[in-house]
Order: structure tokens, then C-alpha cells, then sequence
């Protein structure tokens, strides 16, 4: 559970947070506290985390936490605190990223296995980019663990471009996220809180002033307190928040406006340094402000403003001058002993003092240091954002290149690559372009190619047209076998063999795969096979695609890359379910998502394995599972195309169970993304839940529409679950719509076959479906039944019963309704159940056995009203709802009620169906 409090400065979130830690610490829960600093939105990543973290190897050791990972896992959490030893040398951009938060989500939920944890995170909106993901991330995945999240921030603060906001935004719609806000004292518990702090009744006149001057903020309540009984209130709140301090003495005053320049917490030893001051001359200074409640003495040698805000008014009373000089002290000071800050924080906070201290020089140099340190934390959000202030200060250091050591344009192409793995794809795409305007393709062609193919990565990550020809002109620039040609190839060959281009995609690949074993680069060999294996996979030849996986993920094992092994699993899993070894495939999906937690990949790696499990959870019937499998993964932030897919699976569930909204709601967000240059497997997708969405919303003749653009344009696989999936639902359609127009249809039948007769047939998946497009349903069954797939094999039998009703084989068609019928219902497929039981009706047969023995007789259809019989002619000729009221001069909702009317008396499910017995039964003329 997640807890969001909210409320203005000064209200009391800490002491209440820090009552309730107190409380919960006594009772045997472990607390564990961060808190992010005011520095730490330019660059200071994870700090809340580092620190809760660094709390728990206090307690304990590096030791006993590390125990509590995955294998491997302390090496991530290396890269915040030192105690874990040597960080990974990895650099996977988001796939690294995504790594540690689930080493945080795994240490969290493992230490709750041993007793109820609270995690409190003050002050979020000052909280890094980083910091933020990672907090949705726990909010979302932090489900059934014993673990409470506190995130406390300040509400006042929060401006209407604040980042913080779209996040909180995105919480409040999170399951098992609450958000609070914390109001202002009534002028009732004023009076209270004046009677704890005096001891004593407080007088009325005095309440009612402290109330009106304090505005019901307890902190205001508390400074006027502190003032002596005859002194003058303060004009502003500002001056009652430095009332206490100006009591102070003028060298404890100086010294607090030196700490007010290190930040609301500075160590002991750094404030010496700059001040100049031994440790008793410091110590005997500060003890006045102490004694005020000014600061408070906190844990590792340092000093805490009681509040933000104490410390805020300080440091707001710098002279310019001042401000400077006292930054760049803290700059010189720590960059000359870095073990004056905590472990890591060095770089950020010397970055933030030269920059403080508009040291030009300075504050571009330590930039590029920050922006490094950043970087091996996957702070890459932090890391771009420092990468923009050198960009910034570029031009006003005369030799800043020869400062930093690269040119301007490799800083261009670090802030894209820190773009692009945050997913800033606008900014990224500007720094691409403007490190492009900068190069010479001629005199550096693998750099300038290198370039290209993450403008293209920006383009398809943000799904727009142009990726192809980037590409393709990044191949032109490097045409001799080289590393740089190999790795463009290697994007180039996948693009296209997923975008259907096989023979030119596979040969490229080819190509690569030959480069990458001259230059023995055995990972990207492995994944240039796993590309390969693409090819035969979409042409329906599994048996290669499954060998070709074997291959690589054993190279995968043997150099010890996760990454390798479980896309080998991914694909494998895809391939058994092609195949029809639909439960083996489920069986091998756990194993692989098993490894990816031990390996630290789930949020990427796993979540693409749990959708190819969800598929073959659906294609078993087992669609409760499949559903809940998909919206499991997607609270796991999975990158955009395993979201898509991901909800694709829950649109085909709901399709069956005829959830037009939910299907609704899938297409609009992905079809949003649809691009010219749009895969295979997506466009097939798409167009079968569009094509399913027209037929549940009794849109036949838009769904024919549909139909006939695809079997006439589209490219289809030979893919089980993708071409042959697709072309089985077009001949859906035809049987459908045939009553509306039975010319169109008669045309589409043949298209249909002629396009299947094109397609390979190397699978029982595949075989089933031809039999299912051929119109030969009883084998169909049969097939769907030793495939067990319930749902194919529910429609093959309805297709059959309704093939022998027309045929006059009344007692054949009851045979297969009354197999069918028990099915959809236990799948919940209300459709078919309705479809089943409306052609039970319209033959006169019952769908028991016990029915049929008593010799039930068929439902007659009651008489339709006028009214109903004009809507009924509408509904024959394709019209939808709202062109029907338009027409009749009605409301699109009593066209929705007649509508339903007519679909109960006919005992039919779709409008399809409607239509064709309005024809039949001579119901219009």
C-alpha cells in the first residue's frame, strides 16, 4: 500500500510521519526512512533510496542485505552505495535501469517477509526524475507484501508544470494508492497545541491572535510561541520563520547562513571547512541555534534545519555577493576532500555549488564529471539534464572542449543516448539532429551511422514514418564489413523481416551474422540468430525457429548474458504456441520468467515472457488467467510494444466474453501508434480485433468493409496465431454477412482461398485453421480438440451445427450445439452462448439431452410492432444506430432499446444474425 500526504509547508507531515514511525518501530515494524533534497531535481538520482538503503546496512550489514537478492544483485545496488562492492559494468540503457528498481522491489518485499515494513520517502517534490519512476514503480508492484510507502510532499509547491504532478496523477488511479492532504490547524486544536507547548490553558485573546497571525500552520503556531509575551508579531511570515534566528548571536547567525548554503543538512566536518572554524569554535557557535530550535543534531556528524522552510528564509537572506562566495566554498571544500559528503553525492553536489556560485568554468567542468556519475547509476534523466547545462555553458568557456576532453558534438550524442533511455524522444530526437549538422558523413561515416540508427530507434519508439529509409541510409554509409556496418544491420534485417520484407530482411542479417563471427563478437552473433530465427517463424516454419533460438540461447548461457538467454526463451515460448504446445509453452514461459527475476530483468525481459504466456494461457481457454496475467505485467511499466501486446491479449479475451469497451478502449490506444511502416504482427492484431469489434457491435457490413481491404492489401504470414488467425476470422465474416450481401461475400470466399492457398501449413495450429477457412468445421473441431483450444473449437462446432440446420439435418445440427453449448458457457463467452442458443431456437431443438427426450418445441418468434419492423429494414441495410435515428427522426438510444427488442424476439445475438432472419422468416419486404 501506498500512502501520498500532501499538505503546505509547515503543516506538520514530518512530526505526524515521525509520530506514526514511532509508533509502528515499537509495535516490530522495521521503518526505514529517505528523504529527498532540494539539489536533487538537478542530478542528485535516487537519493531518498540510497539513504533508506544505507540506513539498512547500518542495522545490519552489506553483507545480510546482499543475501536478500537474486544472484548478482548487490553488484546493482553498487551503484549507490559502495558497501555492495563493484558495479556491473552493463550499460542496457532501460533494460540496467529497470534492473535495479526490481532489485529495490525484491529487497522490500523480502525484508517483509520477516516482518511488516514501512518505507516513508519525505519531501517528493523535490524528488529526481529517477527517484519518481522508480516510487510509481514500487506503488504499482507493492501489492501483496506487507510493505507501507509514506510519500509525503509539499502541496503548496506544486505549480501546474511541477513534474511531480503527472505522477501523482498517475498513483491516484493505482490500486491500493491513497492520497491524503493534510489541512490546517481549526482555531480548536490551536488552542490544544498551545496548551501542550506552554503547559497551561492558553488565554483567549492570545489563541485568537496566534490563529489569525499563523493562518492554522503549526510551525507559525510554534515560532510565535517562541517570541516573548510583550514582543511585536512579525509582519509577514517570512520574518516570523527568521524571528527565532535573529535572536540569535551574530556569529551564530553568520555560521547558520554558511550551513543554509550547504543544504538543510550539512556534516559537521564540512561545515568547518568552510566556515574556517575549529570543531569547539563551531560547536560552541551553533549551540545557540540549537538550543533554539534552529537545528537539531542529526545521525553522522551533521546538522539539520528543523525545517525546509527555516532553512529556505536563510539562505533567501544572502547578499549576492554572499551567495557566490559562500557556494564556491563548498565547491573548493568538497572537491578537495570528497569524503565530506556521503558516499556518491560528491560530484552532484560540487556541480550544484560551482553552478550556485555562476562559476562558468567551473560549473561546466563539474557538469561533465556529475553527468558521468549519473550515468552509472542509470540516473539517465539526471545525466541528460546535466548534459543540457554543458551544452548551455559551451559557448561561454572560450577552450571548453579542451576542458572536458571531447567536443560538442559527442556531448550531443550522450544527451540523446540519456534521452533516449529515459524516454525523452522529443529532446533526444533535437540532439541527434544537431550532432548531425555538426558531423561530416565523409570523413566520419560509422559516427554519423551510428546517429542515424538512433534517429530511427526515436521514430519507431514514438511510432512515426521515416525509420526504413534511416536505416537504409545508414547501411550506405558504412559499406565495408565492419563492426559499425554489422550493428546497423542488425537493426536494418529486423525491421524488415518484422515488417513482412523476409527475403531482403534475412539476407542482411546473413550478412551481419558473417561480419559478427569474423570479428568473434559472439553476443551480437547470438542476436543477430535470434533475428534470423524471425524469418522462418513468420513464414510458419517453427521447427528452424525453435533450433535457431537453441543456438543462441546456448551462446547466451555460455557467455553468461541474461539479456541473450531469455529473449532465447521469449521467442521459443512464442514458437511452441505455434506449434499447438500450448502447455508446454506455459510450462517453459514460468521458467523463463523465474530467471529473469534472478536475473534482475523482469520489468523488461519478464514482462515480454508473461505476455507470450498469457497467449498460450489464451489460445488453452483459460481466459481468466490470461486476462489477469496481462494486467499483472502491465503494472510492471513494460516498454510500449510489450504494453501493446500485452493489451492486445486482454482485448482478445474480451472479445470472446464480448467486452466491447474493453476492446474499445485496446484499439484506441494502440491504433493510435499505427504507422505506415507498422509490423506484421501488429497490423494483424489490429485488424482482427477492429474486424471482431465491427461484428460484437452489429456492424456487419462495416466489418465486410474491413475484410475485403485486408484480404486485398494486407501481406499475411504464414504465422499459426497471426496470418492464419486472421484469415480464419475473414471467413467469419463471410458466413456472417452472407443475407446482407451475398455477391460481396461470394468474392471475398474466393480471395480468401486463393490467399490461403499461398500460405505454408507446417503446423496442426495451421492445419486447423485451413480446415476452419475451408469451411470443413466438424475436422476443424476435431483438430481444436486435440489441440485443446476450446474456443476455436466452440466456434468450429457452431459453424458445423448451423452448416447442418441449412443443410435439413435438424438432429445433426442439435448434436453439435448441444457439445458447443456447455463449452462457451464454462468459458464465459456470452456470444457464442448466445449464438448457440439463438440457433437452437430458430431450429427448434434443445440444448440437453433431457430437453430432447421431452420433446421441447422450438420458441416461436413474437410479432414485431411497426416501429420495430422500420428499425428492423434499417438494421438489414447496415445502418448503425445513430444513422437509424437520423433516418426515423428518433433518439440513438430508443434505437438502442428497439434494437434489443427485436434481437430478444428473434432469438439472435448480432445484428448480422438479425438481418439474415428478417430475410428468411419474410419479416420485411
Amino acid at each position: 500500500m501506498t500512502l501520498l500526504l500532501g499538505g503546505e509547508a509547515g503543516v506538520g507531515k514530518s512530526r505526524l510521519i515521525g509520530c506514526f514511525a514511532e509508533h509502528a518501530a515499537d509495535g516490530g515494524a522495521h521503518v526505514l526512512i529517505g528523504g529527498c533534497v532540494e539539489l536533487s531535481t538537478e542530478g542528485l538520482a535516487y537519493a531518498p533510496f540510497t539513504a533508506a538503503i544505507r540506513q539498512l546496512v547500518r542495522e545490519t550489514s552489506a553483507e545480510e542485505v546482499a543475501a536478500l537478492l537474486p544472484v548478482g544483485g548487490a553488484r546493482d545496488l553498487a551503484r549507490l552505495l559502495p558497501e555492495f562492492g563493484e558495479p556491473s559494468g552493463e550499460v542496457e540503457t532501460d533494460i540496467a535501469r529497470g534492473r535495479l528498481f526490481e532489485q529495490i522491489l525484491t529487497l522490500l518485499e523480502r525484508l517483509a517477509e520477516r516482518r511488516p515494513v514501512i518505507l516513508v520517502i519525505e519531501d517528493i517534490h523535490w524528488a529526481d526524475r529517477s527517484s519518481r519512476d522508480l516510487l510509481a514503480f514500487l506503488s504499482r508492484n507493492l501489492r501483496t507484501a506487507p510493505v507501507l510507502m509514506i510519500l509525503t510532499y509539499r502541496s503548496d509547491d506544486l505549480h501546474r508544470q511541477h513534474p511531480l504532478r503527472p505522477v501523482l496523477a498517475e498513483l491516484g488511479r493505482v490500486e491500493g494508492v491513497v492520497r491524503m492532504e493534510l489541512p490546517r490547524l481549526t482555531r480548536d486544536e490551536v488552542a490544544a497545541q498551545m496548551a501542550g507547548i506552554l503547559g497551561t490553558t492558553p488565554d483567549f485573546p492570545r489563541v485568537g491572535k496566534v490563529f489569525e497571525r499563523s493562518e492554522g500552520i503549526p510551525l507559525f503556531v510554534e515560532a510565535l510561541l517562541e517570541c516573548d509575551s510583550d514582543c511585536t508579531y512579525p509582519d509577514s511570515l517570512h520574518d516570523l520563520i527568521l524571528g527565532s534566528v535573529e535572536q540569535l548571536p551574530d556569529e551564530t547567525q553568520r555560521l547558520l547562513r554558511i550551513a543554509a548554503a550547504g543544504g538543510i543538512r550539512v556534516g559537521h566536518d564540512l561545515l568547518a571547512a568552510v566556515s574556517g572554524l575549529s570543531d569547539v569554535d563551531l560547536e560552541d557557535t551553533l549551540r545557540p541555534a540549537i538550543a533554539a530550535n534552529v537545528l537539531q543534531v542529526a545521525d553522522g556528524r551533521a546538522y539539520a534545519f528543523r525545517h525546509a522552510l527555516i532553512r529556505e528564509a536563510v539562505h533567501d537572506e544572502l547578499l549576492p555577493g554572499e551567495h557566490v562566495r559562500l557556494h564556491a566554498r563548498f565547491a573548493e571544500e568538497i572537491g578537495r576532500d570528497r569524503t565530506l559528503v556521503p558516499m556518491g553525492r560528491a560530484a552532484i553536489e560540487i556541480a550544484h555549488h560551482w553552478y550556485s556560485a555562476r562559476d562558468d568554468l567551473w560549473a561546466l567542468i563539474s557538469a561533465w564529471e556529475a553527468a558521468d556519475k549519473a550515468a552509472k547509476t542509470f540516473a539517465y534523466n539526471e545525466k541528460m539534464q546535466l548534459l543540457e547545462r554543458v551544452l548551455t555553458l559551451w559557448n561561454k568557456v572560450p577552450d571548453a572542449s579542451s576542458r572536458i576532453g571531447v567536443d560538442h558534438t559527442t556531448v550531443l550524442e550522450q544527451a540523446s543516448e540519456a534521452a533516449h533511455a529515459c524516454g525523452e524522444l522529443d529532446r533526444g530526437m533535437k540532439f541527434v539532429k544537431a550532432a548531425l549538422d555538426e558531423l561530416d558523413e565523409e570523413a566520419e561515416p560509422g559516427r554519423v551511422a551510428e546517429l542515424v540508427v538512433r534517429l530511427a530507434q526515436f521514430k519507431m519508439s514514438k511510432r512515426k514514418p521515416g525509420a526504413l529509409d534511416n536505416l537504409r541510409y545508414a547501411a550506405r554509409l558504412v559499406p565495408e564489413p565492419s563492426p559499425e556496418r554489422a550493428a546497423v544491420l542488425s537493426r536494418l534485417g529486423s525491421f524488415l523481416i518484422f515488417s513482412g520484407e523476409l527475403a531482403e530482411g534475412t539476407a542482411l542479417t546473413e550478412e551481419a551474422l558473417r561480419i559478427a563471427r569474423e570479428h568473434d563478437d559472439e553476443c551480437l552473433e547470438a542476436d543477430l540468430l535470434l533475428n534470423l530465427a524471425l524469418g522462418p517463424s513468420i513464414e510458419g516454419r517453427l521447427e528452424e525457429t525453435v533450433a535457431l533460438n537453441a543456438t543462441a540461447q546456448a551462446i547466451g548461457e555460455r557467455k553468461r548474458s541474461g539479456r541473450i538467454v531469455l529473449r532465447a526463451l521469449s521467442n521459443t515460448v512464442d514458437a511452441l504456441n505455434n506449434m499447438g504446445r500450448s502447455t508446454e509453452a506455459v510450462e517453459l514461459a514460468l521458467e523463463g520468467e523465474r530467471l529473469a527475476r534472478k536475473y534482475g530483468r523482469y520489468r523488461v525481459s519478464g514482462t515480454f515472457l508473461a505476455n507470450n504466456r498469457a497467449e498460450a494461457l489464451e489460445a488453452l481457454g483459460r481466459l481468466d488467467e490470461a486476462a489477469q496475467l496481462a494486467e499483472q505485467a502491465l503494472t510492471m511499466d513494460p516498454p510500449l510494444r510489450t504494453r501493446h501486446h500485452l493489451r492486445r491479449i486482454r482485448a482478445d479475451v474480451a472479445i470472446t466474453r464480448g467486452e466491447t469497451e474493453v476492446v474499445r478502449s485496446v484499439l484506441n490506444e494502440v491504433e493510435t501508434f499505427t504507422v505506415m511502416e507498422e509490423f506484421t504482427q501488429e497490423r494483424s492484431a489490429n485488424t482482427r480485433l477492429r474486424i471482431g469489434l465491427h461484428l460484437l457491435d452489429g456492424e456487419p457490413l462495416v466489418a465486410l468493409d474491413l475484410a475485403e481491404r485486408v484480404a486485398e492489401e494486407a501481406q499475411l504470414t504464414s504465422k499459426p496465431m497471426l496470418g492464419w488467425r486472421v484469415l480464419a476470422m475473414l471467413a467469419t465474416v463471410t458466413e456472417t454477412v452472407r443475407p446482407l450481401a451475398p455477391e460481396r461475400t461470394t468474392a471475398l470466399r474466393a480471395r480468401i482461398q486463393e490467399v490461403g492457398a499461398t500460405m505454408g501449413v507446417h503446423s496442426p495450429v495451421a492445419e486447423a485453421y485451413r480446415l476452419s477457412v475451408n469451411g470443413d468445421h466438424d475436422a476443424a473441431a476435431i483438430a481444436w480438440e486435440r489441440l485443446e483450444r476450446p474456443v476455436p473449437r466452440t466456434k468450429s462446432l457452431l459453424h458445423a451445427g448451423r452448416a447442418a440446420a441449412g443443410a435439413g439435418d435438424r438432429d445433426g445440427a442439435a448434436v453439435r450445439l448441444r457439445t458447443a453449448h456447455p463449452i462457451a458457457v464454462a468459458l464465459t463467452a456470452q456470444p457464442l452462448t448466445l449464438e448457440i442458443e439463438a440457433l437452437a431456437r430458430r431450429i427448434g431443438v434443445s440444448l440437453t439431452e433431457e430437453g430432447a427426450r421431452g420433446g421441447e418445441a422450438p420458441t416461436p418468434v413474437t410479432p414485431l410492432t411497426p416501429r420495430e419492423q422500420e428499425v428492423l429494414k434499417l438494421v438489414a441495410r447496415g445502418l448503425s444506430n445513430r444513422d437509424i435515428a437520423a433516418e426515423l427522426f428518433i433518439s440513438a438510444k430508443t434505437v438502442s432499446v428497439h434494437v434489443s427488442n427485436i434481437l430478444g424476439k428473434l432469438g439472435v445475438s448480432t445484428r448480422g444474425e438479425a438481418a439474415a432472419a428478417a430475410h428468411r422468416l419474410a419479416l420485411i419486404g
